[in-house]
């Protein structure tokens, strides 16, 4: 039977580097250092882990929820289906995670990220804050973003063939620095392009009467 570790843990991870169908429930180790560990379809859920560090860990087929990784250190880490639903993963530098990530987000609070260089193609997120981002030289083709806020975040040299991004808001999208071929935007992103350019669009401007 998968145990389940709480806060009457004093540290479930210490002393163990691989850990199997196992629950980690309300836990607080903020600045845990959980590096060279594997986790193998375990769930996190509720758990406090700001500024932990995860680099070189494996996580495989895991779930995070409601869980606080603030700051988190991601250096090398693997991510092979791995979700987060309603987590707060602010102020994360993704750049280094190890290749070809498999993951997804739900309503996560992802202001001030950093992803740079990444191969995220296909990848899900849904009703997720990314504001105030930087994303650079990114695959994104065929990636899902659905009720998703960018207000403050730049896209640059990234792949956005086929995107889509459904009831998104604040979105931004230089097609004079990324590759936007078949992407499914929002009315208000060509507003916001067409007012960088001193353009007005009729019957959605206050000047559309020339």
């Amino acid at each position: 039977m998968a145990r389940v570790f709480s806060t009457e843990n004093t540290d479930p991870f210490e002393g163990k580097d691989s850990f199997d169908g196992e629950t980690f429930d309300g836990l607080t180790l903020e600045r845990a250092d959980l590096s060279d560990r594997e986790f193998c379809n375990c769930v996190f859920r509720r758990s406090k882990l700001s500024e932990s560090r995860w680099m070189r860990t494996r996580l495989e087929g895991c779930v995070f929820e409601r869980c606080d990784l603030t700051q988190a250190n991601t250096n090398m880490l693997s991510l092979r289906g791995v979700s987060f639903s309603s987590c707060k993963l602010m102020g994360i530098d993704w750049t280094n995670i190890a290749k070809f990530p498999d993951v997804s987000f739900e309503d996560c609070d992802m202001r001030y990220n950093v992803m740079d260089s990444l191969a995220l193609r296909k990848t899900r997120f849904e009703r997720c804050s990314i504001t105030e981002s930087v994303i650079a030289a990114t695959d994104l083709a065929g990636a899902v973003f659905e009720e998703c806020r960018f207000m403050g975040t730049r896209f640059e040299d990234c792949d956005l063939r086929n995107a889509q991004f459904p009831r998104s808001h604040d979105l931004f999208v230089d097609p004079a620095k990324n590759n936007v071929k078949g992407a499914r935007v929002p009315l208000e992103t060509v507003m916001l392009l067409a007012a960088s350019f001193g353009m007005h669009v009729l019957g959605f401007t206050e000047k559309d009467s020339g």
